[in-house]
């Protein structure tokens, strides 16, 4: 079974501690658990307080650029865009991991958990 797989980063290293802030998307897709390729995307940051034109919704945008993605890993994300995620179909796991290919590695023994205390509150 194909699966693709975002993370939130800002060097393609490490997991971003915040999804709305991070400069890219890894995209890892997965084929019945085995690594098939890996690809880096540019988003859409939202930085708090900043102003966006009438009608733009980052935290939107960001979640439509993975509309062909299953599932979501990241280190933290405001609760509209984890509400924008889960309302997208998005399977969303928030780690503390930091590295992302140990992240993956998990997710596919069923090792990684999601730990809701790194939905940030607005």
């Amino acid at each position: 079974m194909l699966q693709r797989v975002a993370v939130p980063t800002d060097d393609g290293v490490t997991i971003s501690k915040h999804f709305g802030q991070a400069a890219y998307f890894k995209i890892v897709t997965l084929d019945d658990g085995q690594l098939r390729s890996t690809e880096t995307r540019e988003k859409v940051t939202h930085q708090h307080g900043t102003e966006h034109p009438a009608g733009r919704q980052p935290g939107l945008q960001m979640i439509e650029s993975i509309s062909d993605c299953q599932v979501l890993i990241a280190g933290g994300m405001g609760s509209p865009a984890y509400q924008r995620a889960v309302e997208a179909g998005l399977k969303v796991i928030l780690t503390r991991k930091q590295d992302i290919d140990q992240a993956i590695v998990d997710f596919v023994a069923g090792k990684l958990t999601n730990d809701a205390d790194l939905v940030h509150m607005h």
